[in-house]
């Protein structure tokens, strides 16, 4: 049989290959031939034809046929053989296939060779693809080359020891002496691996944790010896030296300091040795300084210290390498909650971040934009934000505009300066914000009695022939069916007054209606607003009427009964219809969980600006129910469903205050129901002063993880004895780094006031996995059930 080609040859003629079909044609072919050099058990060039195979793995193909070849070449003596076996051990092999294990034999062997290098071959292969059982077997074999003189076999031990430990954790205890002296070596390879284990050996184990907090002076001792040592052509890197050992060291330093004030202390003076002394110039030194700038922020640092680390996230946002400014934005957000004053420093670098063309930088900046809000910088920060909200992009203005809405309704300056911000916010991108913005920005209009004649005519102003915004429209609509006399009148302060007649204004509304863009709720808006018209105006009322009677022919079926019902107050009810159609009072918006709900002063529930009304009472789907029943155990238990959101505002807010009459707002503690995996659960309590039966839970969701939870469902089961509602939540995600809450409210009916317990299922979707857990809260206090 002819001698096979060599691997550079395959590689050239494989290269020649013009399409993708004669290149497998090709791999085919040679292929065939292995198999055939394989099956006629040819030594002479096993090693040949394998080392070919793992070229075409490289390329994707099909090679587990060579795997047992592999296995043969790993016990041949030449070293050249053993190489490329290794090799393709771990190309070809993991834990996953049995023919892993019979290799078990061979690595003990080769850690046992008398040459370094075959043993430095065994060390990587178990380093690499090792199963807890062959870890298991081979474990001793590592801890004595770990204790050998050799600084070549040291370094792979302590990565191999790395994997042992990964895969078989109770194995630590037995790398623990060899530990000793691991960090006295002067190789800077050993050093880094040895930094590497220490490193696993502290994440995995509070008691090695506090066993090496004792070692904080020697690696400050090494770190600062790094600094200060001159040049070495060996380990400098763009001028540094070893910054790879560096990054170690701080990433240890970090682990061993947290929430430890005698290690933090200890490291104080390096860290900031290293956060000033530190090259920016190139990116090693960047890198040297986020580390520190991570550590700075982790441990219990001096706050000269934390201020100097945030000074250099501000350097890092003027650096024009795009990954810089959004590791300092990303890492500015983490802090901004504990050192606020710090980074408002930075401010005006941060928001010109938000015309960055990258959109990952733009969403940093925009949500760091927001943290940095507060009542002295409200008016330059929003003009800022709004600017931003005309110019970003659609994927950007539902979050943006939904931060502005809470920014300033938390620090408007004045009613008017609120009014005017939402009204912007709708004229800009009236079609991404929330559904709870128009009855929102309805309920601060009533609210704001002076600003009533002001806004209505800048809302006038506003949809003139633009009715592409919806939910501006739904509010204007709203406003001129209540202040439509103040309109008319001119009666409008702050700004210069327009002259509008009654049939000018009738016919805005109008267009309204019959206006292609116009959603069948706005067109509910304006047909309602039309007939409060009636009682403003005293010249149309009969135009108001024939309006009115068209409609009662509508096929929008909510339009058409809102109609005839209307026709019936002008027929019928004439007597009625002034005081039916009366100016709303001063409304008070409910805070729950749900839809935003808006009642008036009295506590009675205002039918909403629509006068819609309830969706159908039903039965409640069960089979969600049951499944949670069955999770859960026990047959006492009754589960709770959550109710379904309702895109009509305040339908259930009557229900809402029928159950609990006014709330007794009295101090019963909070408690942690849930925390784990950086979801954190908090239940708070009040409890209703006309039915003291009745207990009010509200739940906070808070996210500490570095990415969002998605698709939050939170459900509960009670015993049998109590009834429970539960409300709509205010949202499906958890915000990354606590940057936002989830809240949600429950409902506790318990007439026997016995002991509340409640068992909770959580779901969600976060880093692209679907979690749920299940867990039971015992500890309520007395106070929300005696």
């Amino acid at each position: 049989m002819p001698a096979p080609i060599r691997l550079r040859e395959l590689i050239r003629t494989i290269r020649t290959a013009r399409t993708q079909a004669e290149e497998r044609e090709m791999i085919q072919k040679e292929c065939a031939a292995i198999r055939s050099s394989f099956r006629e058990e040819d030594n002479t060039y096993r090693c040949r034809n394998v080392a070919k195979l793992l070229y075409m793995h490289m390329l994707g193909y099909p090679a587990h046929f060579g795997q047992l070849e592999c296995l043969k070449l790993i016990a041949s003596q030449k070293f050249t053989d053993k190489r490329i076996g290794y090799l393709g051990a771990m190309l070809l092999l993991d834990e996953r296939q049995d023919v892993h294990l019979l290799m078990t034999n061979c690595i003990k062997n080769d850690l046992n060779h008398s040459t370094q290098y075959v043993q430095g071959l065994a060390l990587c292969t178990l380093g690499c693809m090792g199963s807890s059982e062959m870890c298991r077997d081979l474990a001793g074999e590592v801890e004595k080359l770990l204790k050998t003189s050799n600084s070549y076999l040291r370094k792979k031990a302590a990565l191999c020891a790395v994997h042992v430990i990964r895969k078989v954790p109770e194995l630590m205890e037995m790398f623990l002496p060899a530990t000793k002296n691991l960090l006295n070596e002067k190789n800077h390879g050993v050093l880094h691996t040895s930094v590497v284990l220490l490193t696993e050996m502290c994440e995995r184990s509070p008691d090695m944790l506090a066993h090496f907090r004792k070692l904080v002076p020697q690696l400050v001792r090494i770190l600062k010896n790094l600094i200060m040592s001159g040049y070495s052509p060996e380990h400098d890197v763009s001028g540094i030296s070893d910054p790879f050992l560096q990054v170690r060291i701080l990433r240890l330093l970090r682990i061993l300091g947290r929430n430890d004030d005698d290690s933090s202390e200890a490291m104080n003076d390096i860290l900031a040795q290293v956060a000033t002394n530190t090259e920016t110039s190139k990116n090693v030194g960047n890198a040297i300084l986020y580390e520190t700038v991570l550590t700075i922020m982790d441990i219990k640092s001096e706050s000269g210290l934390r201020v100097l680390a945030i000074n250099i996230l501000g350097r890092f946002l003027l650096n024009n390498d795009k990954n810089i400014r959004y590791v300092a934005l990303t890492s500015l957000l983490k802090t901004v909650q504990t050192d606020h004053n710090a980074v408002q420093r930075h401010r005006s670098t941060i928001v010109d971040c938000l015309k960055d063309l990258d959109v990952s930088i733009k969403r940093r900046a925009m949500e760091l934009s927001f943290a940095l809000v507060n009542g002295n910088n409200i008016r330059g920060m929003m003009k800022e934000l709004l600017y931003f909200l005309d110019s970003c992009e659609p994927e950007f203005k539902a979050d943006c505009a939904s931060g502005i809405f809470l920014a300033a309704e938390k620090y408007a300056p004045s009613k008017r300066w609120h009014i005017d911000t939402i009204m912007r916010v709708l004229t800009t991108a009236g079609s991404y914000v929330r559904d709870d913005a128009v009855p929102n920005l309805i309920q601060l209009i009533t609210n704001s009695v002076e600003m009533h004649a002001y806004t209505v005519q800048r809302l006038y102003k506003a949809i003139l022939g633009d009715y592409s915004q919806q939910p501006l429209v739904q509010v204007a609509a709203w406003c001129i069916g209540e202040y439509g006399d103040l309109l008319v009148s001119g009666q409008c302060e702050e700004e210069e007054p327009i002259q509008v007649t009654e049939d000018e204004v009738l016919d805005i509304l109008e267009s309204v209606l019959i206006s292609n863009m116009s959603t069948s709720v706005t067109r509910g808006y304006a047909l309602t607003a039309i007939m409060k018209l009636s009682t403003r105006f005293t010249c149309t009322v009969n135009r108001i009427k024939k309006v009115v009677s068209i409609y009662g022919s509508s096929i929008d079926v909510e339009l058409q009964q809102r109609a005839v019902e209307y026709n019936a107050l002008f027929k019928k009810y004439d007597h009625m219809r002034s005081a039916l159609l009366e100016r709303m009072p001063v409304m008070e918006k409910v805070t729950t969980n749900g839809p935003t709900e808006i009642v008036q002063t009295n506590g009675e529930t205002d039918p909403t600006p629509l006068e819609t009304k309830p969706p159908p009472s039903g039965p409640q789907p069960t089979s969600q129910a049951n499944d949670l029943l069955d999770l859960l155990g026990g047959n006492d238990i009754t589960p709770v469903i959550p109710t379904a959101p309702t895109s009509k505002p305040a339908s259930a807010g009557g229900e809402l205050l029928d159950l609990l009459g006014d709330i007794n707002l009295t101090g019963i503690p909070s408690i942690t129901a849930y925390s784990k995996n950086g979801l954190k659960i908090e239940f708070t309590f009040e409890r209703s002063n006309t039915n003291p039966s009745v207990t009010v839970i509200t739940i906070q969701a808070s996210n500490s993880t570095e990415l969002d939870m998605t698709d939050f469902v939170f459900q509960a089961a009670v015993p049998k004895t109590f009834q429970l509602q539960l409300l709509s939540p205010s949202s499906s995600i958890v915000p990354a780094f606590n940057t936002g809450t989830i809240t949600q409210v429950i409902k506790v009916l318990n007439p026997q006031k016995q002991q509340l317990r409640m068992r909770i299922k959580l779901t969600y979707n976060h880093k692209g996995s679907a979690m749920q857990d299940l867990a039971e809260v015992n500890n309520f206090p007395p106070q929300s059930w005696q």
